[in-house]
């Protein structure tokens, strides 16, 4: 092509480059497109719960919609920078640019799109296994199977989580054992100020608020641990606000339930009947 069908301003020239840069961002964002979808499944939070690999799934699909876009801003500045930089010699202005209609309608439309796609994916996403995040008292998104859920109280108070079992008497232990394969109802709640139960590896963030009952829903996998933290600043002591739950065989579970019955059986008269929220006080519990 010869160098006075190239004199910048051109519409040859505009052709020129803009196929050019075009097939640089295509090639790009092939390139990068099977590396995320490799590492996508591998990022955290992982597939302890159907909820867990929803979310996986979900920030795989909005990185591969985002790269491309990245791919075509980084790329643009690049190309713009080497492509069009003026040398030494050139004096004065450039010729008049006066944009591109067909370009300016095609990235609204293109923008657009990818904007409202992401939001109906995003809104079906949500509904159809229920939320991890807590939905208050009223659950709008509700998992299939909900109605028979094991429901877990989880109560938080200044500095720990405690964990009650309704299903079993309404005992209350220290720690957190979940049978496998279950679907979770989790009724998050405060005694005093406002926390967060956040078991990460579950999916699972619910803010514990005093004299209100925060649920969520959690449909477990095979056994293993997760960390639980505080995720609200809480106080002196937030920061050691942890604990490590467990996920173990439904037949692990009722036995360590039938022990955890028979070793808080004498303290079990001091509290109150089960409840979605108790009085603000700890103190008050008992009474």
């Amino acid at each position: 092509m010869s160098s006075e069908l190239l004199q910048p301003g051109t519409v040859t020239d505009q052709r020129f480059h803009g196929r050019r840069f075009v097939v640089c961002w295509l090639v790009l964002s092939a390139l990068m497109m099977p590396l995320l979808w490799y590492l996508g499944p591998r990022q955290p939070p992982g597939h302890a719960t159907v909820q867990s690999s929803e979310q996986v799934f979900d920030n795989t699909v909005l990185i591969a919609v985002v790269t491309p876009v990245l791919v075509f801003v980084v790329l643009f500045v690049v190309y713009i920078l080497v492509a069009f930089r003026a040398g030494a010699e050139t004096a004065g202005d450039g010729p008049a640019d006066r944009g591109s209609h067909g370009i300016q309608v095609l990235w609204i439309v293109a923008t657009t799109a990818v904007m409202c796609g992401l939001g109906a994916f995003g809104s079906y996403e949500l509904v159809k296994d229920g939320a991890g995040g807590g939905q208050g008292p009223s659950a709008a998104f509700l998992p299939a199977g909900h109605a028979h859920a094991l429901s877990v109280q989880v109560i938080a108070q200044q500095w720990q989580f405690t964990y009650r079992y309704p299903t079993y008497g309404g005992v209350e232990t220290p720690q957190l054992e979940l049978p496998a394969d279950t679907l979770i109802e989790f009724h998050v709640t405060s005694l005093d100020v406002v926390h967060s139960f956040w078991a990460y590896q579950l999916s699972v963030k619910a803010d514990a608020n005093p004299g209100s009952d925060n649920i969520a829903f959690a449909q477990l996998k095979g056994p293993q641990s997760f960390q639980i933290r505080c995720a609200e600043v809480c106080g002196l002591w937030h920061g050691y606000m942890f604990d490590t739950g467990q996920v173990v065989p439904r037949t692990q579970f009722v036995a360590w339930i039938a022990r955890e019955r028979k070793l808080y059986a004498p303290v079990e008269r001091y509290l109150p009947p089960y409840a979605t929220s108790y009085l603000p006080e700890p103190v008050d519990r008992g009474g």
